[in-house]
């Protein structure tokens, strides 16, 4: 098969169009949680993500955590809820050398439910925070690690 120049040059401004608006919201998504996600304070990481550093302790949230991490380089959370209206769900570690560890964004309609696996620098206090109904509502553990998981 044989592709002239122009044809050739004309698939490929449309794909990069394509591409460029595609990455778009990603890179917006990005620049807009940096802030946070390079905060070195608590307090600093809910307001540059929330704009509020207030939060409503909920027993709707079920925050799973082992007690004791023996490594903190791979220490899995989870995080469910059952309240309505679950935009975010955030991990918070408040003695890591950026608090805010992770965000996941939940789409409307969505189950909101998560697991994963988190660093801790060293025995610390674990936060979930959910954005729900435009309130923000928070459970905590403390986690103690034996080795920590964030290196310098």
């Amino acid at each position: 098969m044989y592709i002239t120049r122009r044809k050739f040059l004309n698939i490929l401004t449309v794909s990069t169009a394509a591409c460029a608006t595609l990455l778009a919201p990603i890179t917006t998504w990005a620049a807009w949680a940096s802030k946070a996600f390079n905060a070195t304070k608590l307090d600093d990481a809910y307001q540059n993500l929330f704009g509020t550093t207030t939060l409503t302790a909920s027993d709707k949230i079920v925050l799973k955590l082992p007690k004791i991490a023996e490594n903190g380089g791979a220490v899995p959370v989870s995080v469910k809820t059952d309240l309505d209206s679950v935009e975010t769900i955030n991990i918070f570690v408040k003695d890591n050398p950026n608090p805010l560890t992770a965000s996941f964004h939940i789409p409307e309609g969505t189950i909101a439910d998560i697991s994963t696996r988190i660093r801790l620098a060293q025995t610390s206090t674990v936060t979930a925070v959910i954005n729900a109904g435009g309130k923000l509502h928070s459970a905590s553990q403390e986690v103690k690690v034996t080795i920590g998981g964030c290196g310098g």
